[in-house]
């Protein structure tokens, strides 16, 4: 919107509209409530704030900026209102391939038949450093991923960004979980801190995340929510009849907190931004967190769930300078047109820290061990 108003301040026509804070509407009396245009909020958990496209018999124009980064239900929504008759239909989609999933991949693959396409490679345009663009080239490889992102603008055979890739998450949905008796749950708690987010409750046994699909709540007050996470431990320690950790994000969480431990439910807090156990590769506790989630699911399974795996896939990375895997951030995240990965924190969470999840059989051990990269009898330091 600020973009807008500043061009609308520059055009030879300034003087015709009066620029607000959500809208442009005309400044002619009579007209001012039916010339106009107005910038309505969207999110994917509220699709419909995006629809009403319609104007049968004239012309709707679409713009999608950064599409790769714009979730499915935000796509479907607007292909939804595209139906009017004899109407002139515009749809303009733009944006860097940098994931090989989504609705934004598919116009140049599954779907591209209904599409106009044009990809870009920088070398052939003005303005872009030639002699950096050759180096990387040079460095990296023509067809490395790297280079076909930032370079040749083609899409990438792994999502150049994407910290998860889908094919894992997918295989850990189709994945049956095992039979090895384990002795000890781990429950993710991760506390809503804003209005569009919501509390959710993963539960994990060994390589089973399943068994106990992630649970979400809008609204909770504090009493509510640790009352829940009571009850469920209970459930799971009189029907599973096993030991249960609870891990629960202290960043918006210290309310539940300190209710469940007046309630004699132990818990452990966590600080998303504390110092990982390995600092040398993690930027802070939760890249580290996320790191053990992308490790376990080679032989983990996970609920066939498209939110849980919106959140598992959509998070992006980085390095820092000291060569530490850093995640994006959650409000980073919404700019991008995602919602707050609350699922995922969730079960990121039950791999806080390591514990002695079973007993049993150094022959179990051994093939336990073939799908962990951590020590199962290591013991909680927190």
């Amino acid at each position: 919107m600020p973009e807008v108003s500043t061009w609308l301040r520059r055009s030879i026509s300034a003087s015709y509209f009066d620029s607000q804070a959500t809208s442009v509407r005309s400044r002619d009396k009579g007209h001012d409530e039916t010339w106009r245009a107005d910038f309505i909020p969207w999110s994917e958990q509220r699709p419909e704030a995006f629809a009403g496209l319609h104007n049968k018999g004239k012309r709707v124009i679409v713009i999608f900026d950064e599409a790769s980064a714009i979730p499915p239900p935000i796509w479907e929504v607007v292909e939804g209102a595209l139906t009017d008759e004899g109407t002139e239909i515009i749809f303009i989609a733009f944006g860097n391939p940098t994931r090989n999933t989504g609705k934004f991949f598919e116009c140049f693959g599954s779907r591209r038949n209904r599409w106009r396409t044009a990809q870009i490679d920088s070398r052939d345009v003005e303005g872009t450093n030639k002699e950096q663009l050759n180096q990387w080239v040079e460095d990296y490889g023509e067809d490395s991923d790297f280079v076909r992102v930032r370079v040749r603008g083609i899409f990438p055979r792994a999502s150049s960004t994407q910290y998860i890739s889908r094919d894992l998450v997918d295989e850990a949905m189709r994945r049956q979980p095992d039979h090895t008796r384990y002795s000890r749950a781990c429950v993710g708690v991760d506390v809503a801190r804003f209005g569009d987010d919501s509390s959710a409750i993963a539960t994990r046994i060994g390589r089973d995340a399943r068994k106990y699909t992630i649970r979400q709540f809008r609204g909770l007050d504090t009493m509510r929510l640790a009352s829940i996470i009571a009850e469920h431990v209970t459930m799971l320690r009189d029907k599973e009849g096993v030991d249960v950790t609870v891990f629960i994000d202290s960043g918006g969480g210290w309310g539940v907190i300190d209710r469940l431990r007046q309630i004699g439910v132990p818990v452990i807090e966590i600080a998303f931004g504390g110092t990982a156990d390995d600092p040398t590769k993690y930027r802070n506790k939760r890249a580290e967190m996320w790191g053990r989630v992308k490790e376990w699911l080679t032989g983990g399974c996970i609920e066939k769930d498209e939110v849980l795996a919106t959140d598992l896939t959509g998070i992006e990375y980085g390095y820092t300078d000291k060569g530490q895997v850093a995640l994006e951030k959650k409000e980073d995240m919404k700019k991008r047109g995602l919602s707050s990965p609350d699922k995922g924190d969730a079960l990121a969470l039950t791999f806080a820290y390591p514990i002695a999840e079973f007993e049993g059989h150094e022959a179990v051990i051994t093939n336990y061990r073939k799908y962990r990269d951590y020590d199962p009898y290591a013991v909680v330091t927190k």
